[in-house]
């Protein structure tokens, strides 16, 4: 199904709901230089929603003012959990597009080598990328050694949110710093009559988000690396030990009844936290900060903050799990020149004070970082001191990630030693046969 409106003048959206499938795109080469004249028709395939997707169009109308002979067509992929199945619909489908929005480090790589993709290594020299972001982000966007990705946000996913007067209500003075204080604090919450600690949405995939940062906490970097390229099994020792920390919260009175996490997807249980005043803590990525300041109308360190995963004490809690937003231009857009001004656009301090004022944080050494407010402070400065991971459901396999999260699904059913064992390997099988 698929429908058309318009938004703004210079924007006109195609709408197309989420799938599944994969292609390959012909090869088309094509590279803008900041000198250019740019012009024509932009196509951008974009599966935002909510206030980040408001963020996104704030951006492209401050890129249209600046290319005023540019107008952006935008081919929309709307569904629920992970995207990747529609954006492959999409292309399948025949659209035909010259940037896209990715936050799948797998899913580049699949893209890539399936020649849909366009290496943007001139771009970082032509630009002058290489004097605005780090090296160590244009590592992250590369694939044997050429440069896809450009790299407009990233986040900390190894923090938890709160609403401060949760905390207050029951009589925690700070947040909880180590694992043991955190577990303790369970019941304190409860007693000052919230429903559950812990939000836990187990719908599609962030019910994994704390057996990501718990293996990174209990094992470290480099477990979590091997694990995601399968070169240790999923029944590793480490894995489990990662897991039965996890069992150890659910077991202490966490997070309510397994059907309720099941039955909710991240913004449901936000609502929880910061609507119904139900729940307490939640794991996941930094567009909360945007969801809290623009859709709750909460106020950033006052109303609600952010605190980093509670250490554990096992010689790993200099890690954190991060994750990264990119744009990616293609072998076949017809509108190479504008693409690459696109990208380049989001380098300028224009885009990325925007970012920052939305509650994101910009990789650009543009950006006025006293624009921060307190929790993407706490974030950066995370992920600044920090052995960082990516998010390991990010880095698996399309077939093997369902698998996994499936998995995880049983577990916080059954979270007891034996069904921990029933879970890892069940992954390791379907792993065998995705690498």
């Amino acid at each position: 199904m698929t429908s058309s409106s318009r938004f703004m003048p210079e924007i006109r959206r195609r709408t197309l709901l989420a799938g599944a499938g994969s292609t390959a795109l012909l090869a088309v080469a094509g590279a803008a230089r900041a000198q250019d004249a740019v012009s024509g028709e932009l196509v951008i395939l974009n599966w935002l929603g909510g206030s980040e997707l408001d963020m996104m169009h704030s951006i492209q109308k401050a890129f249209l003012a600046k290319y005023p002979n540019v107008t952006i067509r935008e081919v929309v992929v709307t569904g629920q959990g992970d995207m990747r199945g529609g954006i492959r619909t999409a292309l399948m489908g025949g659209e035909v597009v010259d940037v896209l929005i990715n936050t799948w480090p797998a899913f580049r790589k699949e893209l890539a080598d399936a020649g849909m993709l366009r290496p943007v290594d001139d771009q970082w020299k032509s630009f002058g990328w290489d004097k605005l972001i780090s090296q160590s982000w244009k590592d992250l966007g590369a694939i044997d050694g050429k440069t896809y990705g450009l790299t407009y946000t990233f986040g900390d996913r190894s923090g938890i949110w709160y609403k401060k007067e949760h905390l207050a209500k029951a009589g925690i003075t700070e947040p909880p710093k180590t694992w043991d204080e955190f577990v303790a604090s369970f019941s304190k919450l409860t007693q000052a009559g919230y429903a559950a600690p812990v939000a836990i949405p187990g719908k599609y995939w962030a019910h994994a988000e704390w057996f990501e940062t718990l293996l990174l906490r209990t094992a470290g970097v480099e477990t979590a690396t091997k694990l995601a390229a399968h070169e240790i099994p999923w029944t590793d020792p480490a894995v489990k030990t990662a897991l039965t920390k996890y069992a150890q919260m659910l077991t202490s009175g966490c997070c309510g009844a397994p059907n309720t996490m099941l039955a909710n997807d991240w913004d449901g249980e936000a609502d929880q936290i910061f609507q119904a005043n139900a729940k307490n803590y939640l794991l996941i990525g930094m567009w909360m900060n945007n969801r809290a300041k623009n859709d709750y109308k909460l106020v950033e360190g006052k109303d609600y903050g952010l605190f980093q995963f509670p250490s554990l004490g096992m010689g790993h809690d200099d890690t954190s799990s991060v994750d990264a937003k990119e744009l990616l231009v293609t072998t076949n857009g017809p509108n190479p020149k504008a693409a690459d001004a696109f990208l380049d656009f989001w380098t300028s301090a224009n885009a990325a004070n925007i970012l920052a004022k939305a509650g994101y944080a910009s990789p650009s050494s543009n950006v006025d970082a006293s624009l921060y407010g307190e929790a993407q402070k706490v974030a950066t400065q995370a992920v600044a001191n920090s052995k960082l991971q990516f998010v390991l459901g990010d880095l698996l396999p399309g077939d093997l990630v369902d698998e996994y999260r499936v998995q995880l699904q049983k577990f916080l059913q059954d979270p007891s030693d034996a069904n921990i064992d029933t879970v890892l390997a069940a992954i390791e099988t379907k792993a065998q046969g995705s690498y």
